[in-house]
């Protein structure tokens, strides 16, 4: 039996491994195609984004919002609607998917900095150095918790001179949907809501898979950029 669970885990860690990488790929085409440029609305990326994803990945859902976020909108999280804005000629920009693949979700953002504004590039290179920093020190701490990891990105955000602008600094993921996964949804999160440690198995006795959200936000408050990705791997 407990070989049987381990295969099974072993095939759950792969498969969120394999949307993964479909997603990654997908912020490539994006790139590629050129879609994030000044002049055009967030919500004509995001319908151009929705567009590709299912010619050239066939994605057909998604399981939260496609995210388009452009100048002062950086500054905003998931959960917010604000105004959709113009990208601006020296604007940043950031995108946050959830496209499901097959029965797997997937979470993934990335930043880019559309003019030659120096403080927004060093940000975009900044974020995945944050997210290696905060994703060691998971590594390192066995027990680490939810909160004590959320903490820990808001430190290591602030010595590196930005603040850090999320909520949460992360939350799991799962067969979608994840959502329907019984108990206290605070303890899905990185976040100072969840004191039990990351590792404790779900309430089904599974393994947590968790998404690990790097949020920076600039010294002024102007700007922010995001960037996240599975946490182990």
């Amino acid at each position: 039996m407990e070989a049987t669970a381990q295969h099974d885990e072993a095939a759950r860690t792969e498969a969120l491994r394999g949307a993964e990488r479909m997603a990654l790929n997908l912020l490539d085409a994006i790139e590629d195609a050129g879609f994030i440029q000044a002049g055009r609305t967030e919500r004509e990326i995001e319908l151009d984004i929705r567009a590709l994803a299912k010619e050239k990945f066939g994605i057909e859902r998604d399981w939260h919002k496609r995210i388009v976020r452009a100048g002062i909108n950086t500054l905003s999280t998931a959960a917010d609607n604000p105004p959709i804005r113009m990208v601006e000629d020296d604007d940043i920009v950031f995108l946050d998917l959830g496209p499901v693949l097959e029965e797997w979700e997937a979470d993934v953002g990335r930043s880019y900095a559309v003019g030659p504004d120096p403080q927004k590039h060093a940000l975009c290179r900044e974020l995945p150095r944050q997210f290696d920093i905060v994703k060691r020190h998971f590594e390192e701490n066995p027990g680490i918790s939810g909160a004590e990891l959320y903490a820990f990105a808001c430190d290591a955000a602030q010595k590196a001179g930005w603040k850090f602008g999320g909520k949460i600094a992360g939350h799991i993921v799962a067969e979608f949907p994840h959502a329907r996964i019984p108990g206290v949804k605070q303890l899905h999160h990185v976040s100072p809501e969840n004191p039990d440690p990351m590792r404790n198995l779900d309430a089904n006795g599974r393994v947590r898979h968790w998404i690990l959200e790097i949020h920076l936000v600039s010294p002024d408050g102007a700007f922010g950029g995001f960037y996240e990705r599975l946490l182990e791997g």
